[in-house]
């Protein structure tokens, strides 16, 4: 399809702003958390307040200012590029349709490109309007965007309705999954959550998984600074990361990393053991990370990141399984997708993104391994 033409929805201007100005966005991968978070990992975050409008359709008229995070990072031969991670959020009330998101989008990426560092080759977005459904397909994204080698946030996800009585959370589960809860909690798997005193428990769970099933971690020294930096961040940003440990007869079976902001809980990160695998701590441990959001006002747990179908030779179709087991709503984003500025310099890190796909898929197939 050609591209999108002129949109009833538009931007009247853009601001920089400080990152404070990011902290009521709804994902917490456009907070200001985050933002100051990966400046500590080689980014550069900006933030910018967007003024919308919209001249025409549904949706509130005249501005309705909406903050931006943007973060940006050097390539090779002097050259960078900017990343914004679930975004842009739109005003409350703004329906366009795809066609419609494409326009703004592309609308936002001009608009950005003179606000940028002028070595900026391109711009991507991992755009966070969604559709639901196992089976729907996702929303799209028209040229002249090109869709990235890999998407760098997940962009399918199941997202568990924590508002109901947590009888009938349990109720809109598969029957194995509650069973299996319960075995776990008849066993004497016992789960408690910690902080980051503990994260040499994770650490040691989190290496053994990533070597089973043929993924790349970080240096523990990543997970160190992201409870570090969420516990320096101000108070009143909503927000506490919790580290669950689930054990039996003393013994570490499994563990995840839960961030809980203002009225969602995201699961970031998991790990279990090679041994007593049959006691089902995994299970146990979802279980009560969404006991103690529901009870701390959250109302979506995201179990953040799935395959987008049920495809049994899919390498992470076990992922697939276990996540979508729990009962959730599965939603569909659109992915990662590149507005180029600088042609050569964008082919080429495309290229070399290609690669590193290619190379991961063939670990993952070697492995043979599915992830529980």
């Amino acid at each position: 399809m050609s591209a999108p033409g002129k949109s009833p929805y538009g931007i009247r201007g853009i601001v920089l702003a400080d990152l404070a100005a990011c902290n009521g966005a709804a994902s917490f991968l456009q907070s200001g958390f985050w933002g100051s978070f990966k400046a500590r990992f080689g980014w550069t975050a900006r933030s910018f307040l967007i003024s919308w409008y919209a001249d025409a359709g549904t949706g509130p008229r005249g501005p309705v200012a909406m903050p931006l995070l943007v973060i940006r990072r050097r390539l090779a031969f002097g050259a960078s590029f900017a990343y914004v991670p679930w975004g842009p959020e739109l005003p409350p009330g703004f329906f366009p349709d795809d066609e419609g998101k494409s326009r703004i989008l592309l609308e936002l990426a001009r608009a950005l490109q003179p606000l940028l560092p002028e070595n900026t080759a391109f711009i991507r977005f991992d755009p966070p309007w969604y559709t639901e459904g196992a089976e729907t397909p996702p929303p799209q994204i028209y040229p002249p965007f090109s869709r990235a080698a890999a998407s760098v946030q997940p962009p399918d996800t199941a997202l568990v309705d924590l508002v109901p009585s947590e009888e009938d959370i349990l109720k809109q589960m598969k029957p194995k999954w509650r069973y299996n809860i319960g075995l776990a909690k008849k066993k004497g798997v016992t789960v408690r959550f910690t902080g980051a005193e503990e994260l040499g428990t994770f650490y040691a769970l989190f290496q053994e998984t990533a070597k089973r099933d043929g993924i790349s971690i970080h240096d523990i020294s990543y997970y160190e600074t992201l409870f570090s930096h969420c516990g320096e961040y101000p108070a009143d940003s909503g927000q506490e990361l919790r580290l669950y440990i689930a054990e039996y007869q003393g013994r570490a079976l499994a563990a995840n990393i839960v961030l809980f902001r203002k009225t969602e809980a995201t699961y970031l990160y998991g790990a279990t053991s090679n041994q007593d695998r049959n006691l089902m701590a995994a299970y146990a441990l979802q279980w009560k990370a969404m006991e103690d959001a529901k009870a701390a006002g959250c109302r979506v747990y995201d179990l953040f990141g799935i395959p987008p179908s049920a495809d049994p030779g899919h390498p992470m179709a076990g992922l697939y399984l276990f996540k979508t087991g729990f009962g959730g709503r599965i939603i569909h984003r659109p992915g990662t997708w590149d507005y180029t500025y600088k042609p050569l310099i964008r082919n080429l890190f495309s290229i070399a993104e290609a690669l590193r796909k290619v190379l991961w898929n063939l670990r993952k197939k070697k492995k043979g391994k599915k992830p529980s």
